[in-house]
């Protein structure tokens, strides 16, 4: 489901139950699918469309929202993202060229903030497709440009910044991400989140080869940067040819809606995401709402598909976690009913507090 589904299937769970109680529902987003939507819905704006190239270099339709006059929301998945390989996945042979496509339609329409949300993506090609796109010249050892993907990073001999769209002169780039990983290493891009995109061992280990190769030759240490292998190193890519800041998903969405100011009206908060475990603690939305509702002592309940480690998040604020997987069943399986278990657990969860009161 996508967050505007979910936010709507608990509003409508709990005035079937309280209507007397007064709910105000966001959709949510840390920088992955569903990015562009949650801004627009929370922010305003206008949604356009662009045909850019996808991720297998085949023509795509990606979604993207100018919120105002002067600020973009871009989302990888909608360009490069793995709901895109038409079930291929390769991140040795995929690109995010279509993504720098659209920062260059931002920039069109007048653009001088752009957001981009690098979840979901199906690429490990550390932005060089997006820096291709917006002007930057990669070269081999025999001067011929080229496009690299993440198993060419290594015929990189040298990079030309001279024709690098002018207009990006003075625009903030912000990546939005939800993780922390390193570009390499046992923790990098490749090694965490590759074979998640189809890669195998050997694929793995020569993708993480070739990012410690690029690395190398990059102007700024992306190695030392929390969240610059998010994305297949596009983290990182971002900030060495564009200039971005790296940025907690959750903080730059719930800075954008005001969050502070909302959450201490509430006396209770319900949200959720696709699973609770250790990764949660690296900038995922449910723990990023715990730590300031934590602040303001209003309460957190998050309703997630799986639940695992939830000892942590109870340490930043978490009151209670639900799952709303309902049988043990794959997620192939369990993906066809998520909408009738949210709405089953949340009357679970009704039922629950309305036991609470009469214990009080």
């Amino acid at each position: 489901m996508t967050s505007l589904e979910v936010a709507s299937v608990m509003r409508e769970a709990i005035e079937a139950v309280h209507p007397d109680w007064t709910v105000s529902s966001y959709a949510a987003a840390d920088g992955g699918e569903g990015t562009v939507e949650a801004f627009l819905a929370a922010c305003g704006g206008r949604r356009l469309t662009s045909t850019v190239v996808g991720p297998w270099g085949r023509p795509v339709e990606a979604t993207w929202a100018m919120l105002d006059s002067s600020t973009a929301v871009l989302e990888t998945a909608s360009a490069a993202g793995l709901g895109l390989v038409d079930g291929h996945p390769d991140p040795s042979l995929t690109t995010t060229y279509g993504l720098g496509q659209l920062v260059v339609k931002a920039l069109d329409e007048g653009a001088r903030r752009i957001l981009i949300g690098l979840g979901g993506s199906a690429t490990n090609d550390a932005g060089c497709g997006l820096a291709c796109a917006c002007g930057i010249r990669f070269l081999d050892d025999g001067g011929e440009a080229f496009t690299p993907v993440g198993a060419a990073l290594d015929r990189i001999a040298s990079i030309d910044y001279s024709h690098l769209d002018p207009r990006l002169e003075g625009v903030e780039v912000v990546a939005i991400c939800d993780v922390s990983n390193p570009f390499y290493g046992p923790q990098g891009a490749a090694r965490i989140y590759a074979p998640q995109k189809g890669a195998d061992d050997a694929m793995v280990a020569l993708l993480d080869r070739n990012m410690m190769t690029l690395a190398s030759k990059l102007d700024v240490d992306v190695q030392s940067m929390s969240g610059s292998g998010a994305a297949g190193g596009l983290g990182g890519g971002l900030v060495a040819f564009l200039g971005a800041r790296l940025r907690g998903g959750s903080d730059a969405f719930l800075d954008a809606i005001g969050f502070e100011e909302k959450a201490a009206k509430a006396d209770l908060i319900i949200t959720g995401e696709g699973r609770i475990d250790g990764q949660s603690l690296s900038g995922k939305l449910v723990v990023g709402i715990a730590r300031r509702a934590k602040r303001l002592g209003v309460p957190v309940i998050a309703l997630v598909g799986d639940a695992l480690e939830c000892a942590k998040v109870y340490e930043e604020g978490v009151c209670a976690v639900f799952s709303t997987n309902r049988r043990a069943v794959p997620f192939s399986e369990a993906r066809l009913s998520a909408k009738a278990d949210l709405r089953a657990t949340m009357d679970d969860l009704l039922r629950f507090a309305a036991i609470t009161r009469r214990l009080e």
